[in-house]
C-alpha cells in the first residue's frame, strides 16, 4: 500500500469526509480492520480563504507547493489537494514534485466519459465556476460545462464559504441548490458535477434532478485504487 499525502483544510469539513471515504475504502476492499497509510497537511482554510479574496494566487501557489514537498520529503507516495478552487495552483505542485499528483478532474472526467456524459451543470465556489483553469480541463476531457447565472453563483459562493465550511447544513441552503439542477436539467445538461468538496453535504443522487458527480467522493476513490495498485 502507498501512503497518500493529502493537503486539507479547505475546508477541514471535506477533509474529514476524504478521511473517512479513503479508509471505509481502503477497509473495504482489503478486509480486516485495514486503513489507509496516509499524512495529512491541513492549512489554515481563513488564511487561503483570504489569499483567493484578495487574488494572491502565486502566494497560494508557493504555500501549497511548499507543502506538497514536505508531505513528499515524509514519506508521501502521492499527492492530493482535497479541495477544487486550489487546484488553481495544481501546475506549481506538479512542477515542485517527484511522485504523482492526483488532480481531482481526472477522477471526475474519467467517469463521465464512461458514463458518456457530455454536458454538465458545474457547481462550485467563484473561482471554480468563473475562472477557466477548472472550466479548460473539463473541456479538454470532452465535457461542456455550464453554471448558473451571476446571482446563483453569488448564492451558491455564500452557502460554501458561510454556511458549509463551518459545518452549518441548512434545508434553505439545499432547496436553492437543487432548484439550480432542475433549472439546468430544463436547459439541456445531464449531469451535475459537485465540483466543491463541500457541496456533497447538500446535494447527492437521492435529492438531485441530475446524476451526480461527487468530485469528492470519485477524487477519494482514485486516491484508494492508486494506492493499492
Amino acid at each position: 500500500m502507498k501512503t497518500i499525502g493529502l493537503i486539507g483544510g479547505m475546508s477541514w469539513e471535506s477533509t474529514r469526509i476524504y478521511y473517512e471515504l479513503i479508509n471505509r475504502d481502503v477497509q473495504q476492499q482489503l478486509g480486516g480492520i485495514h486503513s489507509a497509510k496516509m499524512l495529512i497537511a491541513s492549512l489554515d482554510m481563513q488564511h487561503i480563504a483570504e489569499l483567493q479574496q484578495q487574488a494572491k494566487w502565486d502566494e497560494a501557489e508557493v504555500l501549497l507547493a511548499s507543502t506538497a514537498l514536505n508531505l513528499q520529503s515524509a514519506g508521501a507516495e502521492v499527492i492530493a489537494l482535497a479541495t477544487n478552487t486550489m487546484h488553481k495552483c495544481a501546475s506549481q505542485i506538479v512542477s515542485a514534485i517527484k511522485v504523482p499528483f492526483l488532480h481531482v478532474a481526472d477522477a471526475v472526467i474519467a467517469q463521465l466519459q464512461k458514463d458518456r456524459r457530455s454536458r454538465s451543470l458545474l457547481l462550485a465556489t467563484r473561482f471554480t465556476m468563473e475562472q477557466t483553469f477548472y472550466r479548460d480541463k473539463f473541456s479538454e476531457g470532452g465535457v461542456e460545462t455550464i453554471i448558473p447565472s451571476q446571482e446563483e453563483r453569488s448564492a451558491l459562493h455564500d452557502i460554501i464559504y458561510a454556511e458549509l465550511c463551518k459545518g452549518i447544513v441548512l434545508d434553505a441552503s439545499r432547496q436553492v441548490v437543487l432548484d439550480m439542477i432542475v433549472a439546468a436539467k430544463h436547459a439541456g445538461a445531464d449531469s451535475v458535477i459537485l465540483g466543491c468538496t463541500e457541496i456533497c453535504m447538500l446535494v447527492d443522487d437521492m435529492n438531485s434532478a441530475l446524476p451526480v458527480y461527487d468530485t469528492t467522493k470519485l477524487h477519494a476513490k482514485a486516491l484508494v485504487d492508486f494506492a493499492l495498485r
